[in-house]
């Protein structure tokens, strides 16, 4: 895109949310993005956790899945 990097691009979007946010409510944003990405990988990880006890589950009694 116009001879630009990746990491061109990534300086100058931050530039850009500086000046448009300002310093301190870019922090909070970024705050929420994280708080985010936590419960985004716990709500993950429980999935994988009920989908994993339902494949045992699945093995060790295929004749009561019904179909």
């Amino acid at each position: 895109m116009f001879g630009l990097g990746v990491p061109e691009i990534t300086i100058i979007l931050i530039v850009i949310l500086i000046l448009f946010f300002g310093g301190d409510k870019l922090s909070e944003i970024a705050r929420g993005l994280g708080r985010f990405t936590g419960e985004f990988k716990k709500g993950k990880e429980e999935i994988e956790k009920e989908i994993g006890k339902e494949i045992k589950k699945a093995v060790k009694e295929p004749e009561k899945i019904k179909k």
